[in-house]
């Protein structure tokens, strides 16, 4: 079972190199968020259970068209700003409120904002919402669980890192189910004996 800490709870008191959501006072660790701790010898490291979409470079994102300006497109990644796409960068014809784009993030600046690149419009579909910091599980190691879950159910799935699953065709219904599972128990181990029960 995986340690679940609050803010302030200790971490370590011996001297580690600091990851993510920590915080050093007197010498010790602790934990800055209500999270998972990241077993590592060398690292000290939490990974938060909830909150809003941090752009890291190279994550794959689903945006939202939240608001068509004469240049291109802003678009909601379920972060703490807005992304904009240029009008240039799509080859397709002009977006409209309420599209979807997926899109890979290739700058993060210190107010959080992220650059967006490559971006490919995602026709049809269904989205389904989940914690930004549950999609690494949805994922998998080297994408075994995306895998089993496009095996499982059918569908041709793309997971953004900002908390939104775009799915098309396939048995959603189940996909959904599955995906709400894996996000209320990502914090278990052999999540993944418990979702191939799913599709036996």
């Amino acid at each position: 079972m995986k340690r679940i800490v609050i803010p302030g709870e200790l971490l370590s008191e011996e001297r580690k190199r600091l990851g993510g959501n920590v915080f050093v006072s007197d010498g010790k660790i602790y934990s800055k968020v209500l999270g998972i701790v990241d077993d590592d010898s060398e690292r000290a490291s939490v990974v938060p259970l909830e909150g809003k979409y941090a752009p890291q470079m190279e994550d794959t994102v689903i945006g939202v068209v939240s608001r068509v300006i004469s240049a291109g497109y802003l678009l909601d990644m379920n972060s703490y700003t807005e992304s904009f796409i240029p009008r240039s960068a799509l080859r397709s014809g002009d977006l409209k409120v309420g599209d979807m784009v997926m899109a890979k993030v290739t700058d993060v600046n210190e107010m959080k904002e992220a650059n967006i690149a490559f971006p490919k419009v995602l026709f049809g579909g269904d989205v389904i919402a989940v914690s930004a910091v549950r999609t690494p599980r949805l994922i998998g190691k080297s994408g075994s669980m995306l895998e089993l879950l496009k095996e499982g159910t059918g569908s041709e799935i793309i997971v953004g890192k900002n908390g939104r699953v775009w799915a098309k065709g396939g048995n959603l219904e189940l996909l959904r189910k599955v995906v709400l599972f894996i996000e209320a128990n990502s914090y278990k181990s052999n999540l993944t004996n418990a979702v191939e029960g799913f599709f036996k």
